[in-house]
């Protein structure tokens, strides 16, 4: 794999893919662990799908689909966030109705728009070879901010992850904690929608937290491995797919997900 490797690496666009998927492993490696405890997968999952909405209007106005896919993450958070502890509505009940329209939402704008299909195909599944230099600085900027949340919020966020009774209890502002965690959640889905797709992105944010937290007890140690475990997928998963002329994106899932079958199978 290593001579593919050094072929790959002769091209510009196979360089900046791997420094963008390396970087989001470290975005996933912080966020995917508290995603996890928090048995929010779910709502991220909703999250994403409504990002599709601001996709589609960035598309038909032609300005950058993925600003408009970022405010409507952040909006969508906020929105489950919010109906979810101030309503009678379950959280699932909000989170089944902000996906719906936000999907519903993209698949109108762009269809009024031209290229549809193609334009369609890419948010869905991602085109990591697509990746900008520009877009790996911005990646690298959304991830020095959310690891320097998580180094100022560590231990309320920790707390909040195992008990949010306790942490109420202790007088944290438990629901302003909640709506800041899926906040960087939202601006880390947003960022894998490039790499992944909508379709794939919850598996980039979620397998290699899981798989490490198989393996490992200590929050910090989880991390690193799962940030570890991230950047040996997407390096294998370009690799494969350069070999095999296959969809960068999904050869990534799939690499992972192979991977998280076998350590379970292999773990007590």
């Amino acid at each position: 794999m290593l001579p593919q490797l050094d072929l790959m690496m002769d091209y510009e666009f196979m360089r900046s893919a791997l420094a963008a998927g390396l970087v989001a492993s470290v975005l996933c490696g912080i966020l995917g662990i508290y995603v996890i405890l928090n048995r929010i997968v779910f709502i991220s999952d909703g999250i994403t799908h409504a990002a599709f909405g601001g996709i589609g209007l960035g598309y038909l106005l032609g300005i950058d689909p993925l600003l408009f896919a970022m405010a409507s993450a952040l909006a969508t958070a906020a929105g489950i966030g919010v109906i979810a502890g101030r309503s009678r509505i379950s959280e699932d009940t909000a989170i089944g109705v902000f996906m719906a329209t936000g999907m519903a939402l993209g698949i109108l704008f762009m269809s009024l728009g031209k290229g549809y299909g193609k334009d369609l195909f890419g948010y869905l599944f991602g085109n990591i070879l697509a990746v900008t230099w520009q877009d790996v600085w911005i990646m690298m900027a959304l991830t020095g901010l959310t690891v320097t949340v998580v180094a100022l919020l560590y231990k309320e966020l920790l707390i909040l992850s195992f008990d949010p009774v306790y942490a109420e209890s202790m007088g944290l502002p438990v629901r302003s904690l909640r709506l800041v965690l899926l906040g960087l959640v939202a601006g880390s889905i947003v960022v894998l929608i490039k790499i992944v797709g909508i379709i794939m992105v919850m598996a980039l944010l979620t397998i290699p937290g899981a798989i490490s937290r198989q393996h490992f007890k200590k929050i910090p140690t989880i991390m690193a491995g799962s940030v570890l475990l991230g950047w040996a997928f997407v390096t294998s998963g370009l690799v494969i797919s350069y070999m095999l002329d296959a969809p960068s994106g999904a050869t990534i899932i799939l690499v992972a997900a192979a991977a998280f079958f076998l350590s379970t199978a292999a773990t007590r």
